[in-house]
């Protein structure tokens, strides 16, 4: 198991690389998250929903995701409540302290999904969540030491030095722990450094004698990596209209959520590509983004208090484009209704009314992988679908995707608004450069193939597993010989 000292210290990174690393040398690995959290999903081959960091480690390992790598979820829907997702299911809406108290039955859950994968694998690779050494979530945890202890497993601790006080991290961590987590412990990588290693060396070399555990490496600061993030923004660059020649905007909403779907976007060459709080006055563009949301009718509020609907108008006016994903698609109809209160008070929010449609909220969540083409372009598309909501109305009788036999989202009359349900939609390069043409992007440099980058930051990933770490000391972890 692969725990960290604080959030982002790099566990999804660890565990990816010596996932592809194991498959090298032809073992049969799975990735395994107890507990996440997170507003990025994927849709698994068995129907269910998963976080998006387990998704890209399933590929490290050459499989297809299912729910069992990750069967607990938590998707925030406000500061204090979540949506509790188990083996893939939405099972319920509870605040912080009620899910507290609920960590004993889908604890349950989890110890039968591992159960299932250690069956099936030679080795099961596990990311633990946060920091162990939280006092106060310390009991009935599921995501950490609580998981360890239970199925009796070694744990790697990951600390990342771009941040600073590595050694006290590593330290304190392990100070925080009891006897027997510490025992547990069977040594320490740091993440993310960049300079000469020789300066670090009698920091290492302290470490070892100060906790009596090994160094298994230090993993260098890996520029430009190409990995789906697991849930928050990481790149809130404001552009660059100097190489940019399609200027795009997706408004950051509070409960933004699968925000991987612009991926291509921040890497297209010709794209300026910007995210926008709503706090901000936005520039100009020519394509504005509505992205999807975890709690739709509040974060249509948020944009409205903005002043936004007005912002869209005059964009609209001067013959910019605006597109609507999942939530946004949502938002971009006459009403959203939410009687049985799924994302929070019962009630009914007008919506944008750019498109003669309206949605109601459903108790059961539409999980499904997907593939069609633009039904403007001879183009073909992947994707996914995680949202509550039932659309309907005239606008869904032009629709923007072909699904088979069926439609997916809408193209207005006018061709300047448009909306889906699909995550995913540049995905494929043809998709891309057809959607920005559409936008107002001439035709001349092909999108990222975000398939092909995945792939190439895997592999440089478990290249820096085999350069830089202690590869045999690993093996004797992760495959249980004592020495």
């Amino acid at each position: 198991m692969v725990q960290g000292c604080t959030s982002d210290a790099g566990k999804s990174a660890l565990v990816t690389g010596l996932c592809r690393w194991l498959k090298r040398r032809g073992l049969a690995v799975a990735p395994f998250k107890p507990q996440n959290m997170g507003l990025n999903s994927a849709v698994t081959a068995d129907g269910g929903e998963i976080g998006r960091a387990q998704a890209v480690q399933a590929a490290a390992c050459g499989l297809e995701p299912i729910t069992d790598m990750n069967p607990v979820l938590l998707k925030p829907e406000s500061d204090t409540g979540s949506q509790v997702i188990v083996q893939g299911r939405a099972v319920a809406h509870l605040g912080a302290a009620a899910y507290h108290d609920y960590k004993s039955v889908v604890r349950e859950a989890v110890l039968e999904s591992y159960s299932r994968l250690g069956a099936r694998f030679d080795a099961v690779l596990i990311e633990g969540a946060g920091s162990p050494a939280e006092i106060n979530l310390r009991a009935q945890d599921i995501a950490n030491m609580g998981f360890a202890e239970a199925v009796d497993c070694p744990v790697i601790l990951i600390a990342d030095i771009d941040r600073g006080g590595v050694f006290a991290h590593l330290v304190g961590t392990l100070a925080l722990l009891s006897a027997s987590e510490r025992e547990r412990v069977r040594g320490f990588v740091i993440n993310r450094f960049r300079g000469d290693i020789s300066l670090l060396q009698p920091g290492l070399d302290w470490l070892e004698g100060e906790t009596g555990k090994p160094v298994l490496g230090v993993l260098p600061y890996l520029q430009g990596l190409d990995l789906e993030a697991e849930d928050s923004i990481r790149d809130w660059s404001q552009g660059n209209p100097t190489r940019g020649q399609l200027r795009v905007l997706v408004p950051v909403l509070r409960r933004i959520s699968n925000h991987t779907d612009f991926d291509t976007l921040r890497r297209h060459p010709r794209v300026d590509f910007r995210f926008v709080r709503l706090d901000q006055e936005p520039p100009p563009a020519d394509l504005i983004i509505l992205p999807g949301s975890k709690s739709v009718r509040a974060d249509l509020a948020a944009l409205c208090g903005a002043g936004w609907p007005a912002y869209l108008a005059r964009h609209l006016r001067y013959g910019g484009r605006l597109l609507g994903i999942c939530g946004g698609f949502q938002m971009l109809g006459h009403t959203i209704e939410d009687p049985l209160g799924i994302e929070g008070e019962p009630g009914s929010s007008p919506g944008l009314g750019w498109l003669e449609m309206s949605t109601t909220l459903a108790p059961e969540k539409q999980l499904r992988n997907v593939t069609g083409h633009l039904a403007f372009a001879d183009a073909p598309v992947t994707g996914y679908e995680i949202h509550a909501g039932v659309s309907r109305g005239a606008a869904l009788q032009r629709p923007l995707v072909e699904l088979g036999k069926c439609g997916d989202g809408a193209l207005a009359p006018d061709g300047k608004v448009a909306g889906t349900y699909l995550h995913g939609l540049f995905d494929q390069p043809a998709a891309a450069a057809a959607l920005l043409a559409w936008a107002g992007l001439a035709e001349g440099v092909a999108a990222p193939d975000m398939g092909a980058l995945r792939e190439a930051a895997i592999e440089r990933l478990a290249d820096a597993v085999e350069a830089h770490l202690d590869t045999e000391r690993l093996l004797h972890i992760i495959l249980g010989d004592p020495t």
